[in-house]
């Protein structure tokens, strides 16, 4: 591979990086150790917390700021899954940003996160000291020394990572680059497999910067072309989801710029390592999946996986939470993502930063996010993943007969009377929920947020006819689908301008459209050239192309193609090898129509 190449692919991503508010590192300056950049860390500290930290000194008049460094690194070792209380199973890298760290009566943020509002200038000025760095070419290893050499006969290699980013010391990215045009990010992922190990083989030791939870957060594979992250490095079993844009007709990967300047991956750089973007991701997207697993044998174990979203994840929540808060309540929005599109989580993202959302004058924006939804696993995912943002108890509440006292319509009333921030309804029930709202004075004036989630389910028989008679719908006792229902409930009623509304689904109907889409054109009339659209999209054939879902026509053929390609069997009365004549012939078939 030609090296100057991919100098000069770093070189500019490392230039644009530094345009956009990041600072330039030193390796020499990061502590292979304990995997820090102590410059950072004990700087960000010093300068935004001075009384906290005179008072550290004074309990370790002796070297306080190795002392402090040793802290952290200790709070950093602690991600223990078994731990009894889910706040400690959440350390490491990420609990250490998020959680403040007390010692003897000092407590310290190691991260100032984004205020919710501009109300309190203190942490607002707080946020704008957080120091995000890029260091190049970092040999990493603290085993890859000649002190270690001669102190135990085994020595790792000194290999370099293309660039590690910080955030106040704390190693949160790696990226390797590849850039040769004949050389696919293929490459930068067998590099992270093949010698990018979280316990290095020679000296069988832990990596502290490459290990999960405990190190970077999530590693990127960079070409010129196309981008995958991995949260956990495993060798060979290491897992790398795409993290591309998709292209404009809707397939995987990313379209080329015509600006011969540009890269098509620089998206990367440029929007979501964004300090302010980045920080955000951080504060209200990364989180850590714990299951309850069985082996073979019956015994149970906890599998983390660390999420961290894909680029259509991130930029669908992002946009959604944008436009609410510029748009304000009464608007409507339609997602169409596809199968294998993590609608989960995009759910759980959305539901999470629109229920602590504030307009200028800092007033929540909604008073409640309704949630329709008649997947359990989505209750319980979107309980462990907002405790983790929230670190509260009883931000969701689930109307059910399952929980709680009372009937599911006295349970529903105090959820919104009490303004729970997320109230999670079936299909069923959600028609009564707007019902709820438009009859009571109180309720009508509040504002809501209503995440429409695409279950699979249906009702038939006297549960489809109450929901009728709900909905004022005619019609026989016809299987009624989820969209049906909840197209029939937001259609019977009168537009509220306090109701917005955020239907996720996979293949709308065409009244789905007509209801959530928007216009292409909105000062003009629907018509043929101006037809509804979905504000987002993540297309089945973009799915498809990552792997996320089988294409089910992969080996369909239509009986047109079939009935010609037996008649052109038929008429051969020459002896040619079976297979590639029929490859010849279907071939030729859907060339020639005639």
């Amino acid at each position: 591979m030609d090296k100057a190449n991919e100098l000069t692919f770093q070189n500019e991503m490392i230039r644009q990086l530094l345009a956009n508010g990041w600072l330039l590192g030193k390796p020499e300056n990061y502590n292979r150790e304990l995997a820090l950049y102590e410059e950072d860390l004990l700087g960000f500290v010093k300068e935004t917390q001075e009384t906290q930290w005179q008072k550290f000194c004074k309990l370790y008049p002796n070297n306080p700021e190795q002392k402090f460094l040793e802290r952290v690194a200790t709070q950093l070792n602690k991600a223990d899954p078994n731990a009894p209380h889910k706040e400690m199973r959440t350390f490491g890298t990420l609990g250490v940003l998020r959680h403040e760290l007390r010692d003897r009566g000092t407590r310290f943020s190691l991260c100032q996160f984004k205020p919710e509002h501009d109300l309190n200038p203190d942490t607002l000025a707080r946020y704008r000291k957080n120091r995000l760095r890029v260091v190049p070419e970092l040999v990493y290893s603290p085993w890859a020394t000649e002190a270690h050499l001669e102190q135990t006969g085994t020595r790792a290699k000194a290999w370099r990572i293309d660039l590690v980013l910080f955030v106040n010391g704390l190693p949160v990215a790696t990226l390797e680059l590849k850039s040769e045009f004949k050389q696919a990010v293929e490459n930068a992922i067998k590099q992270y497999k093949t010698t990018r190990f979280a316990i290095d083989p020679a000296t069988k030791k832990p990596e502290p910067l490459l290990t999960f939870k405990r190190g970077a957060l999530v590693h990127f594979a960079v070409s010129q072309y196309e981008v995958y992250m991995a949260t956990r490095l495993e060798g060979d079993e290491t897992f790398f989801l795409p993290f591309n844009r998709g292209t404009e007709s809707g397939g995987a990967g990313n379209d080329v710029p015509e600006d011969l300047n540009r890269y098509a991956t620089d998206y990367l750089w440029n929007e979501v390592l964004l300090p302010d973007n980045l920080l955000n991701i951080l504060a209200r997207y990364v989180h850590l999946q714990i299951e309850e697993k069985e082996d073979w044998e019956g015994r149970k174990y906890k599998k983390e996986t660390l999420i961290f979203p894909r680029y259509h994840q991130w930029d669908v929540v992002n946009k959604l939470v944008n436009a609410a808060h510029t748009e304000g309540p009464g608007q409507k929005y339609l997602i169409q993502h596809s199968a294998g599109s993590g609608k989960s989580n995009s759910i759980a993202w959305t539901a999470h930063q629109l229920s602590s959302l504030y307009d200028a004058a800092g007033n929540k924006q909604f008073d409640s996010v309704i949630i329709v939804t008649d997947r359990t696993v989505l209750d319980d995912q979107l309980q462990d993943t907002i405790y983790q943002f929230e670190h509260v108890d009883g931000v969701v509440g689930r109307i059910n007969r399952k929980e709680g006292d009372g009937s599911k319509s006295e349970k529903l009333a105090a959820a919104l009377e009490g303004s729970q921030p997320i109230i999670i309804v079936t299909i069923q029930t959600f028609p009564y929920v707007l019902k709820a709202i438009e009859n009571s004075t109180c309720l009508k004036e509040r504002h809501y947020a209503i995440i429409a989630d695409e279950a699979h389910s249906s009702q038939t028989g006297s549960t489809a006819r109450q929901l009728k008679e709900v909905l004022m719908m005619e019609g026989t006792d016809q299987e009624l689908g989820s969209e049906d229902i909840l197209d029939a409930a937001v259609a019977s009623r009168r537009v509220s301008p306090n109701l917005s509304y955020f239907a996720f689904t996979a293949t709308p109907k065409t009244k789905t459209l007509e209801l959530f889409g928007r216009l292409p054109n909105p000062d003009e009339p629907p018509s043929k050239q101006n037809r509804p659209e979905a504000y987002h999209v993540y297309s089945m054939r973009q799915a498809i192309e990552e792997g996320f879902i089988l294409d089910v026509l992969k080996n369909y053929t239509n009986y047109r193609v079939a009935y010609n390609l037996a008649m052109a069997i038929q008429g051969a009365d020459e002896e040619v090898e079976s297979k590639k004549a029929k490859v010849k012939l279907n071939q030729w078939v859907r060339l020639h129509d005639y």
